[in-house]
């Protein structure tokens, strides 16, 4: 499972022209479901989204959780972060789970996040979607269940 962890002054998600889930202070989140993706793994990537500390204390430093912020999370699927552009010039998605895969495990995600008591927003599983955030900092994350970054 690969997650691109962005914190955000504000975020939204838009399908069809109408909203489907906005946040104010938070965490936008693209996640990306691998073949091989277990349980495990979304305990791993709910628990690091969870606990990151990349929002400033009283000193400005990255101290504090999203929790911690009183934020929320925008947790938007994306397969084509499991993209291999390696080889060739076109993306192989090989790595990707199938689409029921990985939908029960994104929704897992977001299950595990809510239960730690964090307001939880959604984009649209499988829909064409335009993401707009505001990225504070910048701070951008990158999490791969498997550890390989």
């Amino acid at each position: 499972m690969r997650a691109v962890v962005q914190r955000v002054s504000r975020a939204h998600v838009t399908v069809d022209g109408r909203i489907a889930g906005e946040i104010a202070r938070g965490l936008l989140v693209l996640l990306g479901v691998a073949n091989k993706d277990q349980p495990a793994d979304v305990q791993y990537i709910a628990g690091k989204i969870r606990e990151l500390r990349i929002f400033p204390d009283e000193n400005g430093r990255m101290n504090h959780s999203v929790e911690e912020a009183k934020g929320a999370v925008l947790l938007v699927s994306q397969f084509t972060l499991l993209g291999d552009a390696r080889k060739g010039r076109r993306p192989s998605y090989d790595e990707a789970a199938a689409p029921a895969v990985a939908q029960a495990l994104y929704e897992g995600v977001a299950r595990e996040l809510r239960a730690s008591g964090l307001i939880v927003q959604m984009g649209v599983f499988q829909a064409d979607m335009q993401v707009e955030l505001v990225n504070d900092g910048p701070v951008t994350i990158l999490l791969d269940s498997t550890r390989h970054f």
